[in-house]
């Protein structure tokens, strides 16, 4: 590449680069009508890593005997662009899953991205978020890295080990090194007690 050539990424208009919602735009692609339950929560997620988090939480919130989180959930397919239709996006602009609406509320409320669901449940039923400052502060400081430390590493690591186009040394290494090092930081803090928080 010369000093005045684009990188490849930059030529987003070539299809071949496109395969996946590989586009560096934002914004409904296509007309969608998402279906809606009874639940007064409807989720919009997928079964991966990231998706089943929201899943869990109402899960807990359910044993713990809070009937009014009842839920209804709804496959979107990211392996076919399904978080790029006009329903989805209306609920979470920025087209990654999970997504949430309440319908409880007096009017609907959208909510999107993990972190986001999770902490709006937990003060809506008033469960799994500490009162006290210095608790709560800690549950805050772990819901946060996890969705800012964990999982962008791990997904880097899996995507440049099993998805990139081409492998490449350094980023592979450089997501290696740091999924260890946040394994470690787990491993360390699990040794001390038995739950992060």
């Amino acid at each position: 590449m010369t000093a005045y050539e684009k990188p490849k990424v930059w030529k987003w208009e070539d299809e071949e680069l496109n395969k996946g919602g590989n586009r560096p735009t934002a914004g409904a692609r296509f007309e969608q009508t998402l279906p809606v339950g009874e639940a007064p929560f409807q989720l919009y997620s997928l079964g991966t890593p990231n998706g089943i988090k929201v899943t869990i939480m109402f899960e807990e919130l359910k044993e713990l005997g809070i009937v009014d989180a009842d839920y209804d959930v709804y496959t979107i397919n990211i392996g076919k662009d399904d978080q790029f239709g006009s329903d989805f996006v209306k609920i979470n602009p920025n087209s990654k899953i999970p997504a949430l609406v309440d319908y409880s509320a007096d009017k609907p409320v959208n909510i999107f991205e993990s972190g986001s669901i999770l902490l709006y449940l937990a003060e809506k039923f008033n469960k799994l978020l500490p009162n006290d400052l210095h608790e709560r502060t800690e549950t805050l400081n772990w819901l946060f890295w996890q969705v800012g430390a964990g999982p962008y590493v791990g997904g880097g690591f899996g995507h440049f080990f099993a998805y990139a186009p081409e492998p490449l040394q350094y980023p592979i290494d450089r997501f290696t090194m740091e999924t260890k090092r946040q394994l470690d930081l787990l491993d360390k803090t699990l040794a001390e007690r038995p739950y992060i928080v």
